[in-house]
């Protein structure tokens, strides 16, 4: 952002700014919901940092500490690229492009200078460390599904050396490899097949944040005196306005998506077949520290 700063210029950044036009109407609204998916996409998975809470020792510090500094540092970021990528020249040349970052940048330094080079670089460093992330937060999540019985019991098998989930980090392994070199095979309404998980993926976070915010109002009648090692900012106006909000933002994927939303939906279905075949097994199960109810 600094280095594109000096070329920034708000005629810039404002010039065709409704949907390609200069003044606010009504066509501008499509384009609006359309880009849901990819606002969201920037805030996508923050919440895994709470999966890491039984490795914290101290969760109830470290862990609302760490979730707030990744969504202010996330809004910083959306925000500045947003704003500086898009006030350096036409931002309707970087709209339908892969690489926006640096094609911005390349209007400010060109095409030979280091700056951009370091971009290309730093972005690779950015891609490659999150991975660590996403190795951990399907791990975790597999291993703990599977200790409490909804996954076989395998998968929560601990590596006697490392005392690492290996059979739940090699599953999700072979899923991600898998869905990589079916990008090219697979395609759903023209898209191929990353960019559908990219909005199936999207789908299934606004679900959560659905189901996250009426648990939180279903909890504080049923279960007035449960002790919260965490807290709810601002209750009851911030809970229902991310409720009100997240159920805004799936009617407009649905409209918008419709065949992804029947196929997500469909997995849906599979999931609570599946929830019913493992009752048994949940039942045969150890308590989940997680889903312990501490009195």
């Amino acid at each position: 952002m600094g280095v594109v700063a000096p070329g920034f210029s708000w005629s810039h950044f404002t010039a065709n700014g409704w949907a390609g036009a200069e003044s606010f109407s009504g066509l501008a609204l499509p384009g609006m919901f359309a880009a849901i998916p990819f606002a969201i996409w920037f805030f996508l998975a923050i919440e895994g940092a709470s999966m890491a809470a039984e490795e914290a020792k101290d969760p109830q510090r470290t862990i609302p500490r760490a979730l707030g500094g990744g969504i202010l540092t996330l809004t910083v970021l959306a925000l500045g690229v947003m704003v500086f990528a898009g006030g350096v020249g036409d931002w309707r040349a970087l709209a339908n492009i892969n690489d926006p970052l640096p094609q911005a940048m390349k209007m400010v330094v060109g095409s030979s200078s280091g700056w951009l080079h370091m971009l290309v670089w730093l972005g690779l460093f950015g891609l490659v460390a999150s991975f660590h992330g996403i190795i951990m937060g399907y791990s975790r999540q597999i291993y703990s599904l599977a200790r409490a019985g909804y996954l076989p019991a395998s998968l929560a098998t601990l590596n006697r050396r490392t005392r690492t989930p290996h059979l739940a980090i090699l599953a999700g392994g072979v899923v991600g490899i898998a869905a990589i070199f079916s990008d090219s095979l697979i395609t759903i309404s023209g898209m191929p097949l990353t960019a559908c998980i990219v909005t199936m993926s999207v789908f299934g976070a606004i679900v959560m944040y659905i189901t996250s915010m009426a648990a939180l109002f279903k909890l504080r009648r049923s279960e007035p005196k449960l002790i919260r090692p965490f807290r709810a900012p601002l209750y009851p106006w911030a809970p229902a306005f991310a409720l009100a909000m997240a159920v805004l933002c799936l009617v407009a994927m649905v409209w918008y998506n419709t065949l992804l939303a029947l196929i997500f939906a469909a997995m849906m279905l599979g999931g609570y077949l599946w929830f019913r075949k493992t009752a048994a097994a949940r039942e045969r199960a150890p308590v989940d520290p997680q889903l312990r109810i501490v009195s």
